[in-house]
């Protein structure tokens, strides 16, 4: 492309044109310009059909939108701060869990801050927790959870990095397959939330913090809420892991175990809200694939083009270490997640990043897990993470004021970033008990 066309794509996303029109007139005129048929961007999207990997993220996340509509947030921290609400800072490591499962779900922090956020703040403060603390907690809590099982992000970049890496010939002990995503994803994401328990635990030392002592009666009722709700990661995992279900057929039981439980047993969704709820869950899924379509279609002439390699000459000539070139990618990557959100930076950034990672002798579904850390943190980033906007807005404070409150947080999974990013094993290990399928 000529400078002049670049720039004029610069000037159309700087004025808010959609991301995925960038990308395809980007795509359209690139081709068309070295004599290409236009039918090449056009046949990308045709082609993401066909992949039975993505045809899990519309069920996965119906499945989440119905846990988040419904009362799910509700018993579990009703659950949570019966098993834990005696210990110092109980009731903030409620809110961490309670944050982390939905996020899981609904792969999209907006929606964990407003269904959880109504519930958590009022709770917290009545607690005596501070108002700053709080806010801080309930900011950077939306995006945890990206790692844990079934998450949308992990989902769409396995089939990102998989295409990128060209999936047939990579050694199926370092493929990027969802599957082994899933797993390398727990202990992680643990890691994180056991991270943030530590400010939990600090505050909730304060003497005039309350705790919940503990008392069996209160524990087996909430047990008995949460009967039909509990046993869902345990069948999804070990459907998966088992070798009975696949990632496909995973996803279609999660959706029919979240429209049963919500409208038929629980009852906290009427059958009348269902159409609107899936209408909701599948405008975002469909942004997702739209923005895909028109990235691959990009991607396909990058690479005809031959920038990944030039861009990997050009590092290769500054970096020629591993260890640098681990750390200069979690600062990029911090800074295109507070500037793009989590999908449209899966779509356009990984493939520019798997040929570098695979050069430097980064196992990619480590890496997957570094870029997914970075971009549950570039959330919460100032100026521009997107948490700090909707917690403003959902709690009705001053954005300056959340800037602040979330300082500690973020350079609390800063350090946690540190440890996953060069202790690869924290991901990996997992998969060495779980042979590759």
């Amino acid at each position: 492309m000529t400078p002049a066309i670049l720039v004029l794509l610069l000037v159309l996303a700087g004025v808010g044109v959609p991301l995925f029109a960038v990308m395809g007139l980007g795509a359209l005129v690139a081709f068309v310009r070295d004599g290409i048929a236009p039918s090449a961007v056009i046949s990308e999207m045709a082609r993401l059909a066909s992949s039975p990997v993505l045809v899990s993220i519309p069920l996965f996340a119906f499945a989440g939108y119905l846990f988040a509509e419904g009362g799910t947030a509700r018993r579990i921290v009703r659950l949570s701060q019966a098993a834990l609400g005696w210990m110092p800072g109980g009731l903030a490591i409620v809110s961490l869990l309670t944050c982390s499962v939905l996020t899981a779900f609904t792969g999209a922090s907006g929606v964990t801050i407003v269904a959880a956020g109504g519930l958590l703040m009022p709770a917290l403060l009545a607690e005596r927790y501070s108002q700053r603390f709080s806010l801080g907690l309930l900011t950077t809590s939306g995006s945890l959870g990206l790692l844990f099982p079934p998450s949308l992000p992990l989902i769409l970049y396995s089939y990102v990095a998989m295409s990128a890496a060209g999936g047939l010939t990579l050694d199926p002990a370092d493929a990027p397959t969802v599957d082994r995503l899933f797993l390398a994803g727990i202990l992680p994401g643990i890691f994180l939330v056991a991270a943030l328990s530590l400010l939990s635990i600090r505050e909730g030392r304060r003497p005039e913090v309350v705790r919940t002592p503990f008392a069996w009666r209160n524990l087996w009722p909430a047990l008995r809420g949460a009967a039909f709700e509990l046993p869902l990661p345990i069948l999804v995992l070990g459907g998966i892991y088992g070798g009975v279900l696949t990632v496909l057929e995973a996803a279609s039981v999660t959706a029919i175990y979240a429209l049963v439980s919500q409208v038929l047993i629980y009852r906290d969704v009427p059958m009348r809200r269902v159409p609107r709820i899936a209408a909701e869950s599948m405008s975002l899924v469909g942004g997702i694939l739209i923005i895909l379509g028109a990235a691959l279609g990009l991607t396909n002439y990058l690479i005809d083009a031959q920038v990944p390699l030039r861009l990997l000459e050009w590092v290769r000539d500054v970096i020629d270490s591993r260890i640098v070139f681990l750390l200069v990618l979690n600062i990029f990557l911090l800074i295109v997640g507070c500037l793009m959100d989590i999908f449209s930076a899966l779509i356009v950034v990984v493939p520019l990043i798997v040929p570098l990672a695979q050069q430097y002798d980064v196992n990619l579904v480590h890496l997957g897990i570094i870029f997914l850390t970075n971009l549950e943190i570039g959330y919460s980033t100032p100026p521009v993470g997107l948490n700090l906007f909707i917690s403003s807005f959902r709690f009705r404070r001053p954005v300056v004021e959340v800037y602040g409150a979330s300082v500690p947080w973020i350079l609390t999974m800063l350090a946690a970033l540190l440890v996953i990013t060069y202790l690869p094993d924290l991901s990996l290990v997992l998969l060495r008990l779980v042979p590759a399928r």
